[in-house]
């Protein structure tokens, strides 16, 4: 499994592919571990063409989000509002133990 430094619900600006896509934010919906992409919503709009399967159903296009790769995407910081990369912190959680925190590397906030 990849340790991949986005999740569910971030939001993230996307920084290279498609020229329409390109210097535009979206929040991440899902993400695939196993071949390091990620669904952001309103970005890498594609077309799937669709048959009727019962009758009466309409046929037709459809349009929906592509997966775009995770290196093609950066973590947008909610403190600071800037597109940054993700480091890591330990800090003292629950029960006095040390839990890995993503922080911005730009201002140094935690992430989560």
């Amino acid at each position: 499994m990849n340790n991949l430094k986005v999740k569910t619900g971030d939001t993230v600006i996307v920084i290279a592919g498609d020229k329409e896509d390109v210097g535009k934010k979206g929040k991440i919906m899902s993400v695939d571990r196993d071949n390091s992409r990620v669904l952001v919503q309103g970005r890498n709009m594609i077309t799937r063409h669709t048959r009727p399967r019962k009758q009466g159903d309409a046929g037709g296009r459809i349009e929906k989000e592509g997966t775009i790769h995770v290196s093609n995407v950066m973590l947008v910081c909610p403190k600071c509002n800037m597109p940054t990369r993700v480091g890591y912190t330990f800090t003292e959680g629950k029960d006095k133990k040390l839990v890995k925190v993503r922080t911005c590397k730009k201002c140094g906030k935690a992430i989560d």
